[in-house]
């Protein structure tokens, strides 16, 4: 008899667990879903930032709400124009990564973040943060390349971080355009571990070798 109570509860837990599973990618799916159209206006980044944060404190064990999160809010901090915010934008993407690289260390998506969150503070006034700022979001490039080197999204930012170098300081489109390429060239193999794993970079890297050979 304890034996087939044991089975019953042990039955009863596993599609409880599902359920929950489920309902997390349920919230996941709908929201990045959301993403793209919601670039065109800050505040709904911001929201979504929001809804994942919201995501990341049920499933408190996921990283990726965490990650998404930080990637909308470091996006609001590229779209701010009053860059008196931008810090304070950066910052809390910084929380939301950290939070992320402790409950997956070693990720070449979240050192991707990093990079981004660094490229954002340094956007505040590049001439006076260069040098920390700067070598701080190519060294997160460099680890994430480490990391997984069939990734796209190190070589995207790469690529286009030197679309908007001045020539002479080692930018331009001829040398964005050879990190560019190889971005696309893996984006051609690369496959995501899940339907919620990140994916986004392609359509942007199309754009900017467009833009190149113009």
């Amino acid at each position: 008899m304890k034996q087939i109570i044991f089975f019953f509860a042990l039955g009863a837990f596993t599609l409880q667990a599902s359920a929950q599973s489920e309902k997390y990618t349920a919230a996941m799916k709908k929201n990045i879903a959301e993403m793209d159209a919601a670039f065109a206006n800050p505040n709904n980044l911001l929201s979504l930032a929001n809804n994942f944060e919201r995501i990341a404190t049920a499933e408190k064990n996921q990283w990726l709400p965490y990650y998404y999160a930080a990637f909308c809010q470091v996006n609001v901090g590229f779209m701010e124009k009053d860059h008196s915010k931008t810090d304070a934008i950066a910052d809390k993407a910084s929380e939301l990564i950290n939070i992320a690289d402790s409950l997956a260390n070693n990720n070449s998506e979240i050192s991707c973040i990093k990079s981004m969150i660094a490229s954002c503070h340094m956007m505040v006034n590049p001439m006076q943060r260069w040098q920390q700022y700067g070598e701080e979001s190519s060294s997160n490039l460099d680890k994430a390349v480490e990391q997984d080197p069939t990734n796209p999204r190190p070589y995207f930012l790469k690529g286009q971080a030197l679309k908007f170098t001045p020539e002479q300081f080692g930018g331009g489109c001829k040398t964005a355009t050879v990190e560019l390429k190889t971005a696309l060239e893996k984006f051609a193999s690369f496959s995501p571990a899940s339907e919620i794993y990140p994916i986004w970079g392609k359509p942007i890297v199309e754009q900017l070798l467009k833009e190149c050979a113009n």
